[in-house]
């Protein structure tokens, strides 16, 4: 009988063991109210930060998040190096770029296996368009100078042998603003996303000439996986506010299992009207197109920043020029943490 008490009150003390393991797990966030920069927001690229916003996902882990939108990905890391932001919903390339350049940032969860860019050339020029040589001379749109869709542009041109300054960059955003850059004539080619690839698409407005919203088309571009889409934020952040960007893991991470198991019309009917861009059936297609790009869980694949560095190696002189240690561009283990507490 005394033995069979003993084992109760171990199993107890187990018990609020557990339970104190999982609040240090999950302590409450340092910061409360999280400064989100985000660049082209109703881009598909960043569905995940949409979902997990208006699900209210954010709010349930602690988080009152105010989110700010830039027309690219280039001045949403503007806003967290100038202090304006504390985390970005951006791509991977920056984390890298940022490394040779001094200034580290690191990412701490993975929306997208690869990126879903798009290189279209207007119809009037496509006839013309053979191979990525002839982007010699164009007016190329990108979302914004500095952000991964214009970094597309320049690894296709010099795996063509081109030169940077051998075609004029402008950015365009990665929505309405797009789409009427394309129909102005304003613009030769350009790299873009969903919905506003699509839509170009559907109108006979320009020639889809390179597409990685595939794994295969990724490959065929990249010549390996590509971390796309991601959360980062400077080392120091992360280190004063671990529980902070816990919580803001764990959202995104309930985000994309809800993603994985709900459909593209589910998805759309989540979404701002606004970012269908006045055609919802389009736009539905669109989310079914891209939803294989997202990840599941949120975990960087092993070889994924591997293939970044060696895309950017391509192009950047600064990346060129320094040692870049790829395994502090992420990190798996606050991902880990929020797979852990679901189970």
């Amino acid at each position: 009988m005394r033995a069979r008490c003993w084992m109760a009150v171990l199993a107890l003390v187990a018990g609020w063991s557990s339970v104190g393991a999982a609040h240090a797990q999950t302590g409450k966030p340092e910061l409360p109210s999280v400064r989100l920069a985000v660049g082209g927001k109703p881009a598909v690229f960043y569905l995940p930060l949409t979902i997990t916003e208006r699900l209210g996902y954010f709010r349930d882990a602690g988080l009152d998040v105010t989110i700010s939108d830039f027309p690219g990905g280039a001045r949403a890391l503007q806003a967290l190096i100038g202090g304006s932001a504390d985390v970005v919903t951006g791509a991977y390339d920056h984390t890298i770029q940022m490394q040779a350049k001094g200034q580290p940032i690191t990412a701490v969860v993975l929306f997208g296996r690869f990126p879903g860019f798009v290189l279209g050339v207007l119809a009037s020029k496509a006839q013309a368009y053979r191979d990525p040589r002839d982007l010699k001379g164009m007016k190329i749109g990108v979302t914004a100078p500095g952000s991964s869709t214009h970094f597309m542009a320049l690894y296709l041109m010099a795996q063509a042998g081109l030169k940077a300054e051998d075609a004029s960059f402008v950015g365009i955003g990665a929505s309405s603003s797009a789409v009427a850059a394309v129909k102005r004539g304003e613009i030769d080619a350009l790299v873009n996303v969903d919905p506003v690839i699509s839509l170009l698409e559907s109108q006979a407005l320009i020639k889809v000439v390179a597409d990685t919203r595939t794994d295969e088309g990724s490959r065929q571009v990249y010549g390996g996986p590509l971390p796309a889409a991601v959360l980062y934020a400077t080392p120091s952040f992360i280190e004063k506010n671990p529980h902070t960007v816990q919580a803001l893991v764990n959202a995104f991470v309930r985000g994309l299992r809800w993603m994985a198991t709900h459909s593209a019309e589910e998805i759309a009917n989540v979404m701002p009207e606004e970012y269908a861009l006045g055609d919802k059936a389009l736009y539905v297609q669109a989310i079914k197109n891209s939803l294989p790009m997202y990840s599941p869980d949120g975990r960087f694949p092993a070889d994924g920043g591997e293939t970044a560095y060696k895309v950017l190696k391509q192009f950047d002189a600064a990346v060129q020029n320094a040692t870049i240690e790829v395994s502090k561009t992420y990190t798996n283990s606050f991902v880990e943490k929020a797979q852990a507490s679901r189970n």
